[in-house]
């Protein structure tokens, strides 16, 4: 082997051992460790967190990943330093931390994942809000005296602040007398501005009442109560002919009602309160104005004076033999007052006296007008009323006109003592008046 040969064969083997000092084994190799991040955090509840009390417990779930540990930082609105919370570890890469918040408005939060000295953050924010308060107002069950198996209207309002509160069930719950339990019967949802309604058949007698049991952002609320009693059916009753007269009426006017009590059919009911109700234009519920009892012939009427237009009826509470029962509506128009000039009707005679039965009355009067200061005679429609002993009312017999000079005069038969008068209405442009009665005894 040549030198030359010798000489490089020894380069090569020094320059294979200079690489095998260098190369370290696999084995010492170091790889870089990831550092730790939060990757979510969610709040049960959601926000906006509502507070149905002074505060409310939210818990923040972490979910982190390569993290030994976990932290929060919880800021309230208007504060800018506050201490660290440590998270309790619940799963794998998973943390839980429960904190109280009683602030309102928008919270801040930082999330921190933690590994040896390395950390990764999330911030977030969420809200805080109190629960709206909400009352039932206005609630009513109507009629409030009904026969067993006639209906029942329940009604109300649910609010919330100053608001009507829509799209919410209400529970309509009953209570009968002696129980101490109120039990849900029926449901209704509440309409854009809050009203609600339900109609029932109560068997017995007790308390109602409406239930709102509250929401994820609203408190529960409950109606006052307000009692129904049921009667057992017995004989049953109507109301026939009901009227609200004269109409339309001006507004400080008398308006006139009438109407007849009967039982099982055409049987007159006597002695009977029967009570005058009235609904605004405006209004859900009807009002007790006035009232009358009833006639022998079951008759009754009664008056008030006009201030508004609306619905009357005639009611019949009924007891505990005979059954209540409500008149048809009659609406009534009131207009603003004009000034019309007022009337009398004088000098009124009935004649002869006595009268044989069967003859001709003649009847007599004058009707004026006050002309600004000055009575005149005055051309109008006058009705001619009548009474008998034995009657508690005056009927119309009939109507007469009178002549320009206001001079009125009709015939009439007579038939059976009693007292006459005249009535005249009015029109648009004057007051009415009555006569004073006369009295004239028939004789066979």
């Amino acid at each position: 082997m040549s030198l030359q040969r010798i000489r490089t064969i020894a380069v090569a083997m020094a320059v294979g051992a200079g690489a095998l000092v260098l190369t370290p084994p696999a084995s010492a190799q170091v790889s870089t460790a990831a550092a730790p991040a939060v990757t979510k955090v969610t709040l049960n509840p959601a926000s906006p967190v509502v507070l149905f009390e002074s505060t409310a417990k939210v818990t923040f779930t972490i979910q982190a990943k390569d993290a030994e540990k976990a932290t929060m930082v919880f800021t309230p609105p208007g504060v800018s330093t506050q201490p660290i919370i440590e998270a309790k570890k619940v799963g794998t890469d998973t943390f839980q931390v429960e904190h109280s918040v009683g602030t309102v408005g928008t919270w801040n939060y930082t999330a921190t994942a933690v590994k040896g000295d390395e950390t990764g953050q999330l911030k977030g924010t969420f809200d805080v809000k109190k629960a709206l308060e909400t009352k039932i107002v206005r609630f009513d069950a109507n009629p409030d005296r009904v026969t067993k198996g006639d209906r029942v209207r329940l009604s109300g309002q649910l609010r919330a602040g100053d608001q009507g509160y829509g799209g919410q069930e209400v529970a309509i719950s009953f209570r009968s007398r002696g129980s101490d339990d109120f039990r849900k019967v029926t449901t209704d949802k509440t309409s854009r501005n809050g009203w609600f309604s339900a109609s029932v058949k109560p068997w017995r007698s007790g308390e109602w009442r409406a239930e709102f049991a509250g929401n994820a952002e609203a408190k529960a609320s409950v109606s006052d109560s307000d009692g129904v009693r049921v009667r057992s059916r017995t004989i049953d009753t109507r109301i026939v002919g009901f009227d609200a007269y004269s109409e339309p009426v001006v507004k400080g006017d008398k308006l006139r009602f009438k109407g007849t009590l009967q039982a099982d059919g055409r049987r007159a009911l006597r002695g009977e309160r029967v009570t005058i109700q009235f609904r605004a234009v405006t209004s859900r519920q009807w009002t007790d104005v006035t009232g009358d009892r009833t006639s022998r012939h079951g008759r009754f009427h009664a008056s008030t004076t006009a201030e508004q237009s609306g619905w009357w009826r005639a009611v019949y509470a009924g007891d505990r033999r005979v059954d209540g029962s409500v008149s048809g509506p009659d609406f009534v128009r009131v207009t603003e007052p004009v000034e019309k000039a007022d009337t009398r009707v004088l000098g009124f005679n009935a004649y002869p006296e006595p009268v044989k039965r069967g003859r001709d009355l003649k009847i007599w009067a004058q009707l004026q007008v006050d002309d600004d200061g000055t009575w005149k005679g005055y051309k109008g429609k006058v009705d001619l009323y009548f009474k008998s002993n034995r009657s508690d009312e005056y009927r119309l017999v009939k109507s007469a006109w009178s002549s320009d000079s206001g001079r009125l005069f009709t015939e009439v038969r007579a038939w059976t003592s009693g007292r006459w008068r005249f009535v005249y209405e009015g029109d648009d442009r004057t007051n009415g008046d009555t006569s004073r009665s006369d009295y004239v005894r028939v004789r066979r």
